[in-house]
């Protein structure tokens, strides 16, 4: 008895679905429109701005772009006028010792030190300095993002005295809050930025290679 009730319930449905061919269209329709809209929604939800001012700095410093990127979206979220109030400054959010470190080892001129606001300059800066920690950490893109945080003396320290071992698994290890978020959320947006973007990278090396 329970089951005719079911047979009787399903029939009527079963009979207003479309046939296979609508149903197969409406598929492929939907498929389409997920193609065209997934990467439109992606770059809604992660967007670029300075793509060039990014991609010269990269090429010239040795940067990871994408690194540049993502330090660029957790720390300003793309607003060049953003200021912390420790009064890092800036896209890629400056201090005043980052900035004179960085003008004295790069050998910049010290105009750049009153035009840390300009985003060309304030990304050109950042490049070199997260391009001199990947360099100073062995490559190891995690201790690099740590030490943008929190300076690379205090990892170092952790590293030395096996607080941490440098790796994205054990980030739980890292003493600071602040810069264990910070790591993380860099990172993510990394992954993302790479994913979503990487056709920059292509286009421009096609575009850099014949020269």
């Amino acid at each position: 008895m329970a089951n005719f009730g079911l047979q009787k319930w399903l029939r009527p449905a079963v009979a207003a679905l479309p046939s296979r061919g609508k149903l197969g269209l409406a598929l492929l329709l939907i498929l389409i429109f997920l193609i065209v809209a997934t990467p439109l929604f992606n770059r809604w939800m992660y967007p670029l701005d300075y793509e060039d001012k990014i991609l010269y700095s990269a090429d010239t410093t040795g940067a990871d772009p994408f690194l540049v990127m993502a330090i660029i979206r957790a720390e300003s979220k793309f607003s060049p006028n953003a200021e912390s109030h420790a009064g890092a400054k800036g896209l890629m959010q400056l201090t005043p010792n980052t900035v004179e470190w960085v003008v004295e080892r790069g050998k910049f001129s010290p105009a750049f030190k009153e035009s840390v606001d300009d985003p060309a300059i304030n990304i050109h800066m950042g490049s070199w300095y997260i391009s001199g920690l990947m360099k100073e950490f062995k490559g190891n893109r995690v201790a690099a993002i740590a030490a943008y945080n929190a300076g690379p003396g205090n990892v170092h320290k952790w590293l030395k005295e096996g607080r941490w071992d440098g790796t994205r698994k054990n980030l739980g290890q890292i003493p600071f809050g602040e810069t264990r978020h910070y790591v993380q959320r860099v990172l993510f947006f990394y992954d993302k930025y790479r994913a979503i973007y990487s056709h920059l990278i292509k286009k421009r090396n096609t575009y850099i290679l014949p020269q």
